[in-house]
C-alpha cells in the first residue's frame, strides 16, 4: 500500500501519494502559495487559495500523486466524460479515467511506466530519462469503431512478466490529442521493446522482461 500524506484544510483534504510524483511541477507553478516545496512544516496549504482553485490544480496532477477529499459540501472529483490514455514522447502512459491499477484503490489519474526500467512499477519514476528510452508520441492511427460508451470503470492489470491488460472503454491518444485507437480490451507494452508501441507485440518474452505484475 502506497504511503499517503494528508494535508487537511477547511473545505478539503489534499492527499499526497508518496512515490507517484513525476515532478511535472504543475502544482507549484500554478498555485505557488498553496504548493510550497522545500519548507519547514507542511508543504501543502489547502486554505491558501480558493477551494475552486485548489481543486482545479489538484485534478490536473497527471500522476495522481495529488488527490483531494471533500469536507462538508465541497463536491467530489467527477469522472471524466471520456477515458483516455495519452502516449508521451519517450515517456510514460498518462491515464485519465475511473481507474484501478492492479490491486490499488480507485483513482482518476496515473502515469504508467512504458520503458520497463522504473523502480516503482507500474508507475513512472522518470527512469526513461536515464535509460535514454526512445518511443514516439505520434504513432499512426488505427481503424477503430466509435465507442458506444466512452467512460466508466477502466481496469489496468500489469500482467506477470508481460504487458498491461486494459479492460474498459478507452481512447488511446497521442500527445497532441489525436486518437490512435478506441478500445474496450487491449494489451499495452510496458517492457519498452515492442516494435508496435504503445501496443504489446510479445517482445517482452524475447527481451526477458521480468516483473511479477498485478501490483499497484
Amino acid at each position: 500500500m502506497a504511503e499517503i500524506d494528508e494535508y487537511p484544510g477547511q473545505h478539503l483534504v489534499i492527499d499526497n501519494v508518496a512515490g507517484r510524483c513525476i515532478h511535472s511541477r504543475y502544482c507549484v507553478l500554478n498555485l505557488p502559495g498553496v504548493f510550497v516545496p522545500n519548507v519547514d512544516g507542511p508543504w501543502i496549504k489547502p486554505d491558501a487559495a480558493t477551494t475552486e482553485a485548489v481543486i482545479a490544480v489538484t485534478t490536473k496532477c497527471p500522476s495522481g500523486a495529488l488527490q483531494y477529499r471533500p469536507v462538508g459540501d465541497t463536491p467530489r472529483e467527477g469522472t471524466p466524460g471520456v477515458n483516455t490514455i495519452r502516449v508521451q514522447e519517450n515517456g510514460p502512459l498518462v491515464v485519465h479515467a475511473e481507474l484501478t491499477v492492479g490491486q490499488n484503490a480507485r483513482s482518476y489519474r496515473a502515469t504508467l511506466c512504458r520503458c520497463g526500467q522504473s523502480k516503482n512499477k507500474p508507475y513512472c519514476d522518470h527512469s526513461h530519462v536515464a535509460a535514454a528510452f526512445v518511443a514516439t508520441a505520434e504513432p499512426e492511427s488505427k481503424e477503430s469503431d466509435a465507442l458506444a460508451v466512452r467512460n466508466g470503470p477502466l481496469k489496468i492489470t500489469p500482467t506477470h512478466n508481460g504487458p498491461y491488460k486494459v479492460e474498459g472503454a478507452v481512447e488511446i491518444c497521442c500527445a497532441s490529442g489525436r486518437t490512435i485507437s478506441r478500445e474496450t480490451r487491449t494489451f499495452l507494452c510496458r517492457c519498452g521493446h515492442s516494435q508496435d508501441k504503445p501496443y504489446c507485440d510479445g517482445s517482452h518474452m524475447k527481451a526477458g522482461f521480468t516483473d511479477p505484475g498485478n501490483n499497484g
